[in-house]
């Protein structure tokens, strides 16, 4: 029997599925106080608003909210860093003798939290010395991995430079094989006894229209005003590259029309929610419901 205290919901799919509007309908019948922890590699920022569909204010002021605008968008949201973090606010809760309930379309991030995946290390300083040394040379780079570990030199080309330093930069840092880091990825059990995930997927023209009316809004809602505010600091590799703000700031630069902007962000949205589809559809353990019917008998 599963202990109480190790039970962690999880709502997951593709965006624009419902997955915030469904949390909180969750969390306001449970009969066990639910607090929600967002598993989204943007919504952890600060000022970043328009772009990344947070739950409204008044929301966040009834139900507790985890992990949205914690990092400034200067900080890079690794994943080992999320793991962490969300792992931390999981046991939490646990403490206060309520449920967390995962919510968010990262398949990476969800898996990070709740499956034993570990994540190496890196060393800029380390990464280029080994660059350096193999520069002109990927195929020795690769033979030094295949006599230090065999297995991950086995899926890496041998011209291909940039992965075999890395791998080799990792065996440095840690003196183990960079492949013990992959062990995790074919396995689905998670680290939390009770973990109980339920999948919410739409039709794909239902999704496609949903789409299209988000960044529509997202434009009409001053998308490019948040992104001129931001476009002056130094931002992160993840913060910049978000869908919408990626868009708007090629609009700032002059490489895109504004008047091409909300299709721009639906485009790559459509492209991002299929490989979200595509990654949830491999884990097992995933019950997948449609919208009305995810919440039916759940806690």
């Amino acid at each position: 029997m599963v202990d109480v205290t190790d039970r962690v919901l999880a709502l997951v799919g593709p965006t624009a599925t419902g997955k915030s509007a469904l949390a909180v309908a969750l969390a306001r019948r449970a009969p066990t106080p639910i607090e929600i922890v967002a598993t989204d590699a943007f919504t952890v920022y600060r000022g970043m608003d328009v772009g990344t569909a947070k739950p409204a204010a008044d929301v966040r002021d009834e139900l507790d909210h985890h992990l949205i605008d914690v990092l400034e968008p200067e900080d890079e949201a690794t994943v080992k860093w999320f793991q962490t973090e969300a792992r931390r606010v999981v046991g939490a809760i646990h403490t206060r003798g309520k449920l967390p309930l995962l919510v968010g379309g990262s398949g990476l991030y969800f898996r990070a939290v709740v499956d034993d995946l570990r994540f190496p290390p890196t060393d800029a300083v380390v990464r280029a010395r080994v660059h350096e040394r193999f520069a002109d040379d990927p195929a020795a780079a690769h033979a030094q991995l295949q006599a230090t570990d065999p297995d991950a030199a086995a899926k890496i080309d041998p011209m291909n430079l940039r992965r075999s330093v890395r791998a080799l930069e990792v065996i440095e840092l840690t003196g183990e094989r960079f492949s013990s880091f992959a062990r995790g990825w074919d396995d689905y059990s998670s680290v939390y006894a009770g973990l109980d995930v339920r999948g919410v997927d739409v039709e794909d023209a239902v999704m496609r229209e949903r789409i299209r009316q988000r960044a529509a809004g997202m434009v009409g809602s001053g998308l490019l005003d948040e992104a001129r505010r931001l476009a002056g600091r130094e931002l992160s590799r993840t913060a910049r590259q978000a869908i919408g703000y990626a868009e708007a700031f090629a609009v700032l630069a002059g490489e895109l029309a504004e008047g091409e902007l909300a299709e721009a962000i639906a485009t790559r949205t459509w492209r991002y929610a299929r490989r979200q589809r595509s990654w949830f559809r491999r884990d097992p353990r995933i019950g997948w419901h449609r919208p009305d019917s995810v919440l039916d008998g759940w806690v």
